[in-house]
């Protein structure tokens, strides 16, 4: 009896499970309110997406605003680079502060300007996805990028702003092109 009694617990809770994982919190995450100073950035999708390209962007020796930076990420956000290393994939998940550590030093010495050029958005609800094909030149007025490659956004509007909640990306290699599709917006 005491067998079946576990064995009917453990079905129990293995049965609710999928079903967790789909109902959202009862008490939503509360995230910190938007700096005034950024409130622009944060008040659409378009608006803030452009603030993502445009706040890590500028010349060799320019400073960013990394407050400004930060502002646009939830609190429990990653930014998340991957790639080959070695002939196996590779992700690295990064916190916006852990991105500002690694790559702002090497952002502002040799320059880098990140610009879109194609995307493809898809809204269900409070959840948006972004396939946000870019560029990147060191010099704005560089003739060619030196870079090109996809970011998948992922954005969370709470009824108050918009918060990017993580940005996942791949770059264009010479064995993995960027397809034409990802170079237009429908």
């Amino acid at each position: 009896m005491r067998l079946t009694t576990l064995a009917a617990a453990a079905f129990l809770a293995l049965s609710a499970a999928p079903a967790l994982a789909q109902t959202p919190p009862s008490e939503p995450t509360t995230a910190t309110a938007a700096n005034a100073t950024y409130a622009g950035d944060v008040a659409s999708a378009d608006a803030i997406l452009a603030a993502l390209y445009a706040v890590i962007s500028g010349d060799a020796g320019q400073a960013r605003d990394w407050d400004r930076f930060r502002n646009l990420f939830h609190p429990s956000a990653r930014l998340m680079p991957t790639g080959q290393r070695d002939g196996v994939g590779v992700l690295t998940p990064l916190t916006p502060q852990d991105y500002v550590d690694r790559a702002g030093p090497t952002l502002v010495r040799d320059g880098f300007h990140e610009r879109e050029i194609a995307r493809r958005t898809e809204t269900f609800g409070a959840v948006t996805h972004v396939w946000s094909t870019y560029d990147a030149r060191r010099a704005q007025n560089d003739a060619q990028p030196f870079l090109r490659g996809v970011n998948s956004i992922q954005l969370f509007n709470d009824g108050t702003r918009w918060w990017v909640v993580s940005v996942y990306w791949q770059a264009e290699t010479p064995t993995l092109p960027l397809p034409a599709e990802y170079l237009t917006t429908p």
